[in-house]
């Protein structure tokens, strides 16, 4: 199953993770230096969360990212989804 948001079509993104040495100058070292670069998956925070909906009286499960269950309780279910469509 790919990490794809439902409401937000939030995916994963990639960058970079630095290794570092040394002692900050203000804190009267000679400098924080990069020793390493190493690849990163930044993953979105899916959860599997079931919402009530108003309109069909039955559950919905939905794979979702955190910020869009925050979305879905302020909004509601169906205001979140038809404008989450329109964007």
């Amino acid at each position: 199953m790919s990490k794809v948001c439902e409401l937000t079509q939030r995916r994963p993104c990639k960058g970079r993770s630095y290794t570092t040495r040394g002692i900050a100058k203000k804190k009267k070292g000679i400098g924080i230096k990069i020793t390493g670069k190493t690849k990163v998956r930044f993953e979105p925070n899916l959860q599997k969360k079931r919402f009530w909906d108003e309109e069909s009286k039955t559950f919905i499960t939905l794979r979702v990212s955190t910020a869009a269950i925050r979305t879905i309780e302020k909004k509601g279910l169906q205001k979140a989804f038809r404008e989450a469509r329109r964007a």
